[in-house]
Formats: C-alpha cells, sequence, structure tokens
C-alpha cells in the first residue's frame, strides 16, 4: 500500500459474525464505508455535512472484493484506502484489510462511487474540496 495511504481501523464486533464464527462477508462493506466515513471526517469536509447541509452523496455503483483470510470476534481490522482512479463525477476506492495481531492480509476492494445530488439523484462533477481530497490519497 502506497504511503499515501489514509487508514482506519474497526474493532470486529459479536454481531459481525456468522454461526461459523467468522466475519460474515458483507460487514466488509460496511467496514469499508466506516473507513471512507473517516477519511472525511479526519481529513476533508465532514461526511455529515455533505449529505445534510449540501445534499451531495456517493452511492456506491461497483464493487470487486476478495477475500484473503478470516477474521474473527476480538479481532481488529487495519484499512487501508487510496483512491486509484479519479473521474468528472466518479471515483475508485481502493481498500486493504491487514489483521492487527499478525498484519495478515484479510481482505481487498474496489468500490467505486459516483458523486450525486441527493434530491435529484443525478450524478455531479466531483466538488472542488472532495476532489482536493481525493487527490491526497491518490495512488
Amino acid at each position: 500500500m502506497p504511503a499515501t495511504a489514509f487508514r482506519s481501523r474497526v474493532a470486529v464486533r459479536f454481531g459481525d459474525v456468522d454461526h461459523a464464527g467468522i466475519v460474515y462477508y458483507p460487514r466488509y462493506f460496511i467496514y469499508f464505508h466506516e473507513a471512507f466515513e473517516d477519511l472525511f471526517n479526519l481529513e476533508g469536509p465532514p461526511y455529515a455535512s455533505l449529505i445534510d447541509d449540501r445534499r451531495i452523496g456517493f452511492p456506491t455503483v461497483h464493487i470487486d472484493a476478495d477475500y484473503q483470510a478470516p477474521l474473527r470476534y476480538g479481532d481488529s481490522l487495519d484499512v487501508a484506502v487510496t483512491v486509484s482512479k479519479i473521474g468528472k463525477s466518479s471515483a475508485v476506492f481502493h481498500y486493504e484489510g491487514h489483521r492487527v495481531s499478525d498484519g495478515r492480509l484479510t481482505v481487498s476492494a474496489d468500490i467505486t462511487t459516483v458523486c450525486t445530488h441527493l434530491d435529484r439523484f443525478e450524478s455531479l462533477p466531483l466538488p472542488d474540496d472532495v476532489r482536493a481530497l481525493y487527490e491526497r490519497f491518490a495512488s
């Protein structure tokens, strides 16, 4: 992962695991979205302000994910986020999740989002402050 990665840590909760005792695969998408929100809240315009005040959202339109190793209740996941492609109104985010206890890569994903006006559900060009945030973490 390049030095430009934004990092967020997630604790695996009891409700995140399935009957087999491992993280249920859709939970990773929640972990990724939490890291996405952290990226905005810690490094850019506050996420809630974008949604509530500016009426800008970033719906996911495509996901590719690979699972390399399981996580269990009590583990922590270090999520590294980079932006691998920036378009006029879209961006592709690359996520890598490493188990904190041993550093092992457990999951990776590429998630495409589109900047959208939340009242009209039409794509918008990325606002300058959002584009600048994405460019800071471009890989």
